[in-house]
């Protein structure tokens, strides 16, 4: 049973409208949320030093991953084998330098050298709905634009279909951890949105956050969350997002960074 079928039915035992949670299903999307500790056989590293003698690099060493140990995932394009490799200067990126983060695909076995800071990783699946449908207990309705108005009003009980979907594919935790796809985050989002838009002569400036806003809703389908990860010794979190068409063609240099610091 995929994902949706699978919430629907959940949702029809629930007592929830099946039409209202068929259009709600369309929008989860599976994440691959990978922590410390134990669990089942590991899918990948946070830690250590990669030895990669074909792809040498001064950047700091995050995480990697098995791509064939991980859960496939429809709509995902991961490559099947071989392994994920994340680099990132936070501090550089933070600074916008260039050449401050890489992720790299290993086709053979990666080896490493070990260091204190390094865990196995285990995977679990969360469904994860984007933002424009997660109720805030503060909002009021007259808070909202018109295009967010717009958007919600097919769904009436979207407060009690991400509660479903929370208790159906609930978060875990973990020493360390990341997670693989889902929704890029709103800012990230914002951010490509109005640089798509930047300079275009047929958007009037008295409706820019209108245009951007309608265009950051378009494009969340035409982006993924490659990685995001957090350093808890380090006070920061970073993230990879890239398009579905180039994740899909292994162009994995057109993935950038961002990293956030909590202090």
């Amino acid at each position: 049973m995929d994902l949706q079928e699978r919430f629907r039915r959940a949702a029809l035992e629930s007592g929830l409208p099946d039409e209202e949670a068929g259009r709600f299903a369309e929008h989860l999307r599976v994440v691959i949320q990978l922590s410390g500790g134990s669990g089942e056989a590991p899918v990948g590293q946070f830690g250590g030093r990669p030895r990669l003698a074909a792809h040498e690099s001064p950047l700091p060493f995050v995480f990697s991953v098995d791509c064939a140990a991980l859960p496939r995932i429809d709509g995902l394009g991961l490559p099947a084998g071989g392994s994920l490799l994340f680099f990132l200067d936070h501090e550089q990126d933070h600074l916008g330098a260039a050449d401050r983060a890489r992720v790299v695909h290993e086709p053979g076995r990666v080896s490493y050298e070990p260091i204190v800071e390094q865990y196995d990783l285990h995977a679990t699946l969360l469904a994860q709905p984007p933002t424009w449908l997660e109720p805030d207990e503060d909002e009021e309705e007259d808070d909202l634009s018109p295009f967010q108005q717009q958007l919600i009003q097919d769904f009436p009980h979207r407060g009690e279909l991400c509660a479903l979907a929370g208790e159906l594919w609930p978060s875990g935790g973990g020493l360390a951890s990341a997670r693989i796809g889902g929704y890029v985050d709103d800012e990230v989002m914002r951010s490509i949105a109005e640089q798509t838009l930047a300079g275009r002569l047929d958007v009037p400036v008295a409706q820019w956050y209108s245009h951007v806003e309608k265009e950051q809703h378009r494009l969340a389908d035409e982006w993924v969350s490659l990685a995001r990860f957090s350093v808890a010794d380090e006070f920061y979190s970073g993230s990879f997002v890239i398009r579905h068409d180039d994740l899909s063609a292994g162009r994995l240099d057109r993935a950038f960074s961002v990293t956030e610091f909590s202090e």
